[in-house]
Parts: C-alpha cells; structure tokens; sequence
C-alpha cells in the first residue's frame, strides 16, 4: 500500500470514529471480538529505507493499546477462550485475543515485559525452524542488501538481472517486486535464490536469520509463563498456497510435531505463514482441522462472529499496521468497520540494466 493510501485509509477510519461509526458498528457487526496480529515490537529504527516497518509496532504503543483495550471494556482472552465464545451465544462483552507471528528474539525482550506487567494472555506462532537455527528470514536478508547496495544482481527464471536502486523510491519498488517473486518460489528454489543474493552482496543469510529469532530456551521460557499459548506456523515459513497439497501437508502437520515433541504438550493452534489471501487456500484450512489443530489463523482482516459463523480454521485476524499510531482507528476496525480497498498507485518501472 502507497504513502498516500495508506494515510487516506487511516483518514476515513478516523472520520469513521468521530462520526459515530464505531458506535453503529458495535451494535450491528461487531460480533463476540477480535484476534489482533502483530509480528514484531521494538523500538522505532532510524533509516529511510525500512520496507518492513508496516510489521512492526513499539513496545510503547503495545502498552497504550493493552491500556485502551481495557478501557474500551474488552475482555483480553487467551486463543482457547477466543475459540470458545467463537462457537457460544453472543455475550454482552466483547473480547481481544493478542497474537504475534514468527517468534521473534524481540518478542522476548520489548513485547514480553510489557505483556507480562499488564498480565495478559497472548499467543505466540513458532516456526520449527528457526529455533533449531535453520530457518531463512529471507525477507530480512532482502531488506539489509537492497538497504545498503546501490547495483543489485541476481539470476531470476535463470536470467541475470541488474538493478539500479540509487533512491528510497527506488529500493522500496525493487524490494516489492523481489519479494513477491521469492515468496512464489517453491522453497528449495527461494533458497537458492537468496543465498545466491546475499553471497553476491556480504550478506550472512545464518547469522541474520539466528540473531532475530527465539531459540528453544527463549520459547521454554514462554511456554512456563501460563498466560502464553504456543502455536505452530509450520516448520519453514513458506506460503502454503504455493505448495503442492503433500508439501503443504508436511509442513503443517510436521511443525506440528516438532513443537510438540520440544514441549512435551499438544499445539491446538496454528497460523497460515503471511496469512494473506494469496498464501492461504480454503483447503488449507481442511489440511489444518486434518492436522487435529483447534483453530488456524490467517491475516485476512475481520472480527469475530459468535454462534460458529466464523471458520475457526480460516480464523480472521486484525493485523494493525505499525506505520500508524490512531488507537481511534484501531477501534474502528474492532468494531467491525470495513472501508472499500483503495486503488494502487502507480509505480515506476525498474531501471534493469
């Protein structure tokens, strides 16, 4: 989403609110609550180029919105009881059930104090790889080599491809057009891909992924604290959609697995890696209940309907964008306010040399 969209949506959210909006919805589509998604907190970066800040809230922003979520008179509730009221007559109080996807090292140090103060329940989505250190945060190694390079060079559909990135502009169109080529890729292709990038540019793809991800005994601490759930989100991360059914059973059922022979507990919870409509198939959600997981969480947006109308293995989830602060337009969207899509902007073409 552009700049200009995206200041354009939070506008019409907040306009939404001091309308009365949000007091319309609450009566009429509201419904029993909301799984908020967030992925990781910390503090704000410096630096123009941050392609990946829409993924990121601070750990003060974590605390106001904790605060205004009780304020409101939600009922903050671990996934188990938000799975619950999802299938339950509708009861006078709404609830908020906090999720974070890719187990994060920073979910340890910023989000976990905070989180832990308030005393809040809140789940945690693992990917199996990355404690056991062998995960690629390929989009972490995307953004640190078109951050710091001017000429990038790389072998796409067995082509050498140049780009000239000199301007933020630039490294931000660049780093759209390569992550939606990669995230495509089946995995043993996306590795290659960018191991053969970050080789080409300096950048260590182990080191990088091992450095922002928990490792076992940072998710053995969490999984002690009885206010956190542990879920799965697969073993590698990949895009299911883009997988063959057996791949795309492996993943799900070996993540799994994995998680539950490292805690010796069941893992009833799982999200869809990214979560989008374009990385989750409805038969996905058939492969996840065939899995034996309670609920399977996307990042497609929505509240919470009560009496079983919503699809707890197509679980919809209000992922807040970290390039805003309106807690306002944050209630609107919990109130089940939906605003049309705004039209893309158009985008340059790529110098390709």
């Amino acid at each position: 989403m552009s700049s200009d969209n995206r200041w354009l949506r939070t506008a019409r959210l907040e306009l939404a609110y001091f309308s009365g909006g949000t007091w319309l919805a609450s009566r009429t589509t509201a419904g029993a609550g909301a799984v908020l998604r967030f992925e990781r907190v910390r503090p704000r970066r410096k630096g123009a180029f941050q392609p990946l800040k829409h993924a990121e809230i601070t750990p003060v922003f974590l605390d106001k919105m904790i605060r205004a979520l009780k304020r409101w008179g939600y009922d903050i509730v671990s996934l188990d009881e938000a799975c619950e009221r999802a299938v339950r007559l509708a009861e006078d109080r709404r609830f908020a059930c906090l999720t974070f996807d890719g187990a994060w090292k920073d979910l340890i140090t910023h989000a976990y104090p905070v989180l832990a103060r308030h005393g809040v329940p809140f789940t945690v989505y693992v990917a199996s790889a990355f404690p056991d250190g062998l995960g690629e945060a390929w989009w972490l190694a995307l953004e640190a080599v078109i951050a710091r390079e001017s000429r990038i060079s790389l072998v796409i559909d067995h082509r050498e491809q140049r780009f000239s990135v000199a301007r933020p502009a630039e490294k931000y169109e660049l780093f759209a057009y390569l992550w939606g080529w990669l995230r495509k890729l089946p995995p043993a292709e996306r590795s290659i891909a960018i191991r053969d990038l970050c080789s080409r540019h300096s950048v260590d793809l182990v080191a990088l992924s091992r450095e922002a991800a928990m490792d076992w005994a940072d998710i053995a601490q969490l999984a002690a604290d009885p206010n956190v759930t542990i879920g799965s989100a697969t073993v590698h991360y990949p895009a299911l959609a883009h997988l063959k059914d057996a791949e795309a059973q492996r993943e799900i059922a070996m993540g799994k697995a994995v998680l539950e022979t490292a805690l010796r507990r069941p893992v009833r919870h799982m999200a869809y890696p990214f979560g989008d409509r374009d990385a989750v198939r409805r038969s996905d959600a058939v492969l996840a209940a065939q899995a034996g997981f309670v609920s399977a969480a996307t990042a497609i947006g929505g509240v919470i309907q009560p009496e079983g109308r919503t699809r707890l293995h197509l679980l919809p989830r209000i992922a807040w964008d970290g390039r805003s602060r309106s807690l306002r337009a944050l209630k609107v969207l919990m109130a089940g306010v939906t605003l049309p899509k705004a039209k893309a902007a158009p985008q340059p073409s790529l110098d390709i040399g």
